[in-house]
């Protein structure tokens, strides 16, 4: 018991700035690799002449459904990470193995119920995200959607494992397994894709196998782990413990969920909207606003995946200081926090304002007309350009759940995420048409970082009490 204690006492001893990089930096590492999966993906697919901006929608359409496997996942990795960390700050040991024990048995049961539900509604749920807006990009969603989906709980298991795996002191293993998947990805995919020509059964089944090497390699891990032991009671569900982590998890869950919620939304504005247009109103021009706005999420995501890991990555360090009753550092470590979400939306701000044609060149723009590249210049200009709120308001977010503050995190998130960024989205097209598509993501951040303040300055006063 002993050991176990100073395996992880070093979180109240080591400076904050080397815990932030031994955490935060493989933790975000790890987010990126699994932001990558889909976005590899489309980046080789739109580079497929004879897939182009059809497969580049379809995959935009299956999308948001391998981030709803996300959201699972997170809801309980996140949640059981930090309760895992406060336990083990506090010396209960026993009730962290139960957390650990009780997670895996819900991100496996989750995963296959996923998966089920993926089989028996794939039309209806396609349709729902805007698959029909032409057939060729019906066809080719369901064909990818269905290999993706028997993946699903590889995924969902692998992804949930990760951050449990970082609480228990091996953020680098965390992040090597990720990366390990995420490398047999990219290399099977121009293999499948160029040379089998496999199309889009192609890109999904390179996905999957990367994602069985992840939960494979966190099945190993979980019979190695260092401060937390594992036994058979272990994995006797107690829903005392399920209810304290999910709780503690919900925010994670309301940023990726909520992504879902907010693309439902955009691709059908995108559709009713589009078709009023001129231009995209045309059948063969229909599928490019819905391709390009999945691209410009797609960068929206790696910047949130960093800003996430960042503030994911503190999880272990913040819960066990608080645990072990040090507010000072958990106050220090806030600051740091911030400056630093601050300082990655900065380059990417630049990035999308400086370098748009560049980023659409990525997915394939050279194979598409200038009506592609103009609309995709505008998204990246005008859809991003909060880019520094928005992670802010990520951090904001992810350290007032890892605190302990569940409700107040996910009030926030709740206001975020689904009452502007969805809300906003059914309601600018109104007045602006296709480019009020654009401006829902910037007027959603502007207006939460405005209570995301008042958040911001509570916590500090909480963390000097």
């Amino acid at each position: 018991m002993e050991q176990e204690q100073r395996s992880n006492s070093f979180l109240v001893t080591d400076s904050i700035g080397s815990l932030m990089a031994r955490y935060a930096v493989p933790c975000v590492i790890s987010l990126l690799v699994a932001a990558l999966y889909n976005i590899v993906d489309q980046i080789f697919i739109a580079n497929a002449s004879y897939l182009g901006s059809y497969g580049n929608a379809a995959n935009t359409v299956v999308f948001p459904l391998t981030v709803v496997a996300l959201a699972i996942a997170v809801l309980i990795g996140d949640g059981c990470c930090a309760l895992v960390s406060i336990c083990l700050g506090a010396g209960e040991h026993k009730r962290a193995g139960s957390s650990v024990g009780n997670a895996v048995v819900l991100s496996l049961a989750a995963g296959l119920i996923l998966t089920a539900l993926y089989l028996l509604f794939q039309d209806p749920i396609l349709t729902m995200f805007g698959g029909r807006v032409n057939e060729e990009t019906f066809l080719h969603s369901k064909e990818y959607f269905f290999y993706i989906t028997l993946g699903v709980p590889f995924y969902l298991f692998g992804q949930a494992m990760n951050p449990i795996i970082r609480s228990d002191g091996s953020p680098r293993f965390a992040m090597a397994s990720t990366l390990a998947g995420a490398v047999v990805n990219l290399i099977l995919d121009p293999v499948f894709i160029f040379g089998f020509r496999w199309g889009m059964m192609g890109a999904a089944v390179a996905t999957v196998l990367g994602q069985i090497l992840t939960a494979a390699l966190a099945v190993w891990y979980l019979c190695h782990m260092k401060a937390v032991s594992l036994n058979r009671s272990c994995f006797a569900l107690q829903w005392n413990v399920i209810a304290k982590f999910l709780s503690l998890g919900v925010c994670s869950l309301l940023s990726q969920i909520s992504l879902v919620a907010a693309m439902a939304a955009i691709n059908n504005m995108i559709r009713q909207y589009g078709a009023l247009d001129p231009i995209f109103g045309q059948t063969q021009y229909a599928q490019i606003p819905m391709a390009v706005v999945g691209i410009v999420m797609k960068f929206f995501q790696i910047v949130i995946s960093i800003a996430v890991g960042l503030a994911a990555g503190c999880i272990p360090i913040v819960g066990y200081n608080i645990g072990a009753g040090r507010k000072d550092r958990a106050r220090n470590l806030f600051t740091h926090l911030l400056l630093a979400e601050a300082a990655v939306g900065a380059v990417a701000l630049l990035i999308v304002e400086l370098l748009p044609t560049q980023l659409i060149a990525i997915f394939g723009a050279a194979n598409e007309s200038s009506y592609y590249t103009e609309f995709a210049v505008k998204s990246f200009r005008i859809y991003l350009c909060m880019m520094i709120l928005a992670c802010v308001n990520k951090g904001t977010f992810i350290y007032l759940q890892s605190l302990g503050k569940a409700l107040a995190s996910t009030a926030l998130s709740m206001i975020r995420e689904v009452v502007f960024g969805v809300g906003f989205a059914l309601l600018l097209p109104r007045f602006f048409g296709l480019d009020g598509v654009l401006y829902s993501m910037p007027v959603s951040d502007l207006l939460t970082f405005l209570i995301a303040v008042v958040l911001i300055r509570s916590t500090y006063r909480t963390l000097r009490a």
